[in-house]
């Protein structure tokens, strides 16, 4: 369902991924997708196009094919070259590679990165750049909204592609942030709650790459439910929303901030952690919460 409200950007959540598009090796499905692109089209909404390499939307015939090296490149590059182009023109940007790190900073064990080593990342790259010449082409996490060692391997990625001499437009910080207090672990879809000096920081550090950054799937999780005893919640969920919008205005590098979905009746957030939602803007009535105005 799309916002009937302003937003000048939509993202699709799941119709552009691998296991969405290219289910076997020889089939291609854009049907899910196109229809996203034409609603947002005839609303006069821009495209960020989301995404085609990450480890969990991987189907099957490539996680478990046991491919060596030079197969699975082919296989990887071939994937963009098809995706990317069906929507040439069409997407502003392109987040190519998603959650390349876990939170401790070391690197996903995915197919990829286990198969090709580091270099999966400039070569995906590369790929896109020659699939979609015009696109911006974005490296995208969570949890990197902080400093630490997954915001300094998120750094470390974006400059090794760009040492590649291969074209890097901008770093994607997702921005799905948590305050229910429950504890994190390193597979935790989820950052601790940043503050405009931790935002301020590592935007610093990424933009020293001269590349954008971007805000773009910004959430902030609650502890549900919320009753009147604890409504004050909101309030803080308000004060994140402005923190992230105060940051991101600090810095002419980044150019945008897109919320993930729009109303808490369609948030993941329950859907993966049953005791946690109400991560947007707007409630489960179409009503504006606090955030809407801080945001």
């Amino acid at each position: 369902m799309l916002c009937p409200g302003p937003p000048a950007t939509i993202v699709p959540a799941g119709s552009m991924k691998w296991d969405a598009t290219q289910r076997k090796r020889v089939v291609f499905n854009f049907t899910a997708a196109d229809a996203v692109v034409a609603a947002a089209e005839a609303n006069g909404q821009m495209m960020r196009c989301h995404t085609p390499l990450w480890h969990l939307s991987t189907p099957s015939w490539v996680t478990e094919g046991g491919f060596d090296n030079e197969t699975l490149i082919d296989i990887m590059t071939d994937h963009i070259r098809v995706v990317l182009p069906h929507y040439r023109g069409r997407c502003y940007a392109w987040d190519v590679v998603n959650e390349a790190v876990y939170n401790n900073g070391s690197w996903h064990n995915s197919v990829f990165y286990d198969t090709i080593g580091p270099a999966y990342v400039p070569i995906a790259f590369a790929a896109a750049a020659e699939a979609d010449p015009h696109a911006k082409l974005y490296l995208n996490d969570f949890a990197i909204e902080v400093p630490g060692p997954k915001a300094d391997a998120t750094y470390e990625i974006a400059k090794m592609v760009r040492d590649y001499g291969v074209k890097i437009d901008g770093i994607g910080i997702q921005g799905h942030i948590d305050l229910s207090g429950m504890p994190l672990d390193d597979h935790y879809e989820l950052g601790s709650r940043p503050t405009y000096d931790d935002l301020v920081e590592v935007m610093t550090q990424y933009a020293s790459l001269g590349i954008e950054l971007a805000i773009t799937e910004l959430d902030v999780a609650v502890l549900t439910p919320v009753t009147a005893e604890n409504a004050t919640i909101y309030e803080t969920q308000a004060e994140v929303y402005y923190n992230v919008t105060a940051a991101c205005l600090t810095f002419e590098e980044c150019v945008g901030i897109t919320i993930w979905d729009w109303t808490d009746r369609y948030t993941w957030v329950p859907d993966v952690f049953p005791d946690m939602g109400d991560a947007l803007v707007w409630d489960k009535d179409l009503k504006k919460k606090p955030a809407y105005g801080a945001s």
